[in-house]
């Protein structure tokens, strides 16, 4: 009777099924490293904007408070873009003849809005309200990053819902007093955790099952 399989069939198959399992596994790994990267995300990434507007030099250097350019960030869910006006109440009268700053003028003149390149875009189901974050507590740079440190702004964070979940499930972690919630320069004290869980009582904010809820984001 002749021999249909080769001594060796048994191994070759082996084999092939081990190295079919590294292409499966490492195929999915590497789709979720591309899916994590900055070319998914733009985490990290400046965008071209029309004006190269650096929030280190307007923050950190000028000291120019958050809410004097978004201006609804304690009373709407929208933080605001400044108007042309709001920048020119500086510029009309410092850098009146910057190239840089010519789209604003020309803005001023026109009174055609200028056309910036959102930075932070969430999808259409996930809704999002900045002023229930600053009055509970929630800082700036727990989401935008060091923004008095960034020369062109990028996105300090990819907004995964992960994300977001690990601190609607642990607040106390995030929590700082209101009075330092733009305070660029503020880093969590040693009892945070303590000290966070007072904050939680005191600005009554919602329990974990309640935060992390479906309809508390999607609505």
């Amino acid at each position: 009777m002749a021999q249909i399989f080769t001594r060796t069939a048994n191994t070759t198959a082996r084999v092939s099924i081990a190295i079919g399992l590294l292409v499966l596994v490492g195929g999915i790994a590497t789709l979720v490293m591309i899916y994590l990267s900055p070319y998914v995300t733009e985490a990290g990434i400046a965008k071209q904007q029309p004006i190269p507007f650096s929030h280190q030099h307007h923050v950190r250097e000028l000291a120019i408070d958050c809410r004097y350019c978004h201006a609804t960030v304690e009373s709407q869910a929208f933080a605001g873009i400044p108007s042309t006006d709001t920048c020119m109440s500086c510029h009309s009268q410092i850098w009146t003849n910057s190239p840089l700053l010519q789209p604003v003028r020309d803005s001023f003149a026109t009174g055609e809005p200028i056309l910036w390149n959102r930075i932070y875009d969430l999808p259409d189901f996930v809704f999002f309200d900045h002023s229930i974050h600053v009055d509970k507590g929630v800082g700036c740079s727990s989401c935008h990053g060091q923004v008095d440190q960034m020369h062109l702004t990028y996105k300090a964070q990819p907004l995964y819902m992960g994300w977001c979940l690990g601190c609607h499930r642990e607040p106390e972690r995030y929590v700082r007093p209101r009075e330092e919630v733009f305070n660029m320069a503020w880093e969590p004290p040693p009892d945070q955790i303590a000290q966070g869980q007072a904050l939680v009582q005191e600005y009554q904010i919602k329990s974990v099952a309640a935060l992390t809820a479906c309809y508390t984001c999607h609505r």
